[in-house]
């Protein structure tokens, strides 16, 4: 069986056998202006050229796209594969088939195998062109108003052959949650910082809190996170994560540890008790209101609550160390210049 050779975007050759090459061509590596060459050419010749039935369906006729989920994003999103590990502290590795995509929040990634290419870009990719010039505006105005980076990291397999592996970490401790997002209707809501990363094709855009108590007081300010789309998508939380699912009724949870929701899910907030209860209560001014049918999740850590002990106990905040007050303790600080 005779090799075969091919031109990556970057100008390197790479060799393959026939049924690579079929392969890649299905995978989207491989495209119709590809250079491609084999025993038999006088010269290196465009793919569609050398192999128009790979790229003509080979007379027949292709079986329909399945329909665009309802809410999606107007694009079928990557297939890909994941492994979560660890506990408190984890990390998703999503493995990708040649040529499949993820899209991640700038620094997120921990480790890539080699394959496995990166280019930083304006936005999700869930649209090919973002509507020319308005859209990418737009689009940049969104992640701006949600306090994120205006630009997201496209991680893409484009080893020849076989599957290439890419890994988030998280943040903080806490946990990952993989969502398939076909499962929830297509559209997931969640806080403006739970995203982690997801399968190309997953839009990544914002809602804004129709109440003005709920932006105000809800914990979660006036914007959050909204994924769209057919795929996979990972965001993170927390402590740990309790997932709720609502038939009618109504919940009533501490601002701050709502991680996310679905659409059928109605979002508002309450005072919390009496004056009494709202000044000595520990538990906030105000709590916030779920109910409606459908699925939430919730975290035991939201982040600010972790921040604000972790300041409260900073000496160079006025904090006192606590649990720590032996004298060999209190010297050792002494000779650090502490």
């Amino acid at each position: 069986m005779n090799p075969w050779f091919y031109v990556d975007s970057e100008g390197q050759r790479h060799q393959v056998t026939e049924e690579q090459m079929q392969s890649l061509v299905a995978s989207g590596v491989v495209r119709p202006e590809t250079l491609i060459w084999t025993n038999g050419q006088a010269e290196w010749s465009r793919a569609s050229q050398v192999l128009p039935a790979l790229f003509s369906g080979g007379g027949s006729t292709p079986p329909p796209m399945p329909p665009p989920v309802p809410g999606g994003s107007g694009m079928r999103a990557h297939d890909v594969d994941y492994e979560i590990h660890g506990n408190e502290m984890q990390i998703v590795e999503v493995e990708l088939d040649p040529g499949e995509t993820v899209i991640a929040e700038a620094g997120g990634m921990n480790y890539m195998e080699d394959g496995i290419v990166f280019e930083t870009k304006m936005g999700d990719g869930s649209s090919p062109t973002n509507g020319g010039l308005m859209g990418i505006l737009k689009t940049v105005g969104k992640r701006v108003l949600t306090g994120e980076s205006i630009f997201m990291t496209h991680f893409t397999n484009r080893a020849p052959v076989g599957k290439k592996r890419v890994a988030f970490a998280a943040p903080y401790p806490g946990k990952i949650i993989a969502l398939k997002l076909t499962e929830y209707g297509g559209e997931i809501l969640c806080e403006k910082d739970a995203f982690l990363c997801a399968a190309y094709g997953t839009a990544i855009g914002i809602a804004f809190q129709k109440r003005f108590g709920a932006g105000l007081f809800g914990g979660e300010g006036f914007i959050l996170q909204r994924l769209k789309g057919d795929g996979l998508a990972f965001i993170h939380a927390g402590g740990t994560i309790i997932k709720k699912e609502l038939k009618g009724e109504t919940m009533r949870v501490d601002t701050g540890c709502l991680v996310a929701f679905t659409t059928g899910i109605r979002y508002d907030i309450e005072r919390a008790g009496n004056l009494k209860s709202m000044f000595f209560g520990g538990e906030g001014l105000f709590l916030t209101t779920l109910s409606g049918h459908g699925t939430v999740w919730l975290q035991s850590l939201p982040f600010s609550r972790l921040a604000d002990r972790i300041l409260a106990n900073a000496p160079s905040a006025g904090g006192k160390s606590t649990g720590e007050g032996s004298v060999l303790g209190g010297l050792g600080r002494l000779l650090d210049g502490d």
